[in-house]
């Protein structure tokens, strides 16, 4: 979820652009590519937004511009778990076993 504190500009989600401003409230639901989301200031002034999100653990992203996927879990102590894969990169469970 987002607050835009200042400037203008448009959100991004999925194929679809929105304009935004000061005082909206974006909601972005998760699910893959159709809903990617982002942020991009086409103002004359700083796009200023706060960005409000749920702490679930362990947490997959999707970043479709880049064809990668994320896997984290942990915050930032010793054993967290941080990969990053392209979804082009796919294995089978049992390849090489």
């Amino acid at each position: 979820m987002f607050l835009v504190l200042a400037g203008s500009g448009e959100l991004r989600l999925g194929e679809a652009r929105h304009a935004v401003k000061a005082g909206d409230l974006i909601g972005c639901p998760a699910g893959g590519p159709d809903t990617a989301h982002q942020l991009i200031n086409t103002g004359t002034e700083e796009l200023r937004y706060l960005a409000i999100g749920t702490s679930a653990d362990p947490e997959i992203c999707e970043y479709p511009d880049s064809g990668k996927v994320g896997a984290y879990h942990g915050r930032g102590g010793a054993g967290d778990l941080y990969h990053m894969t392209r979804t082009a990169d796919q294995r089978d469970y049992w390849d090489g076993e």
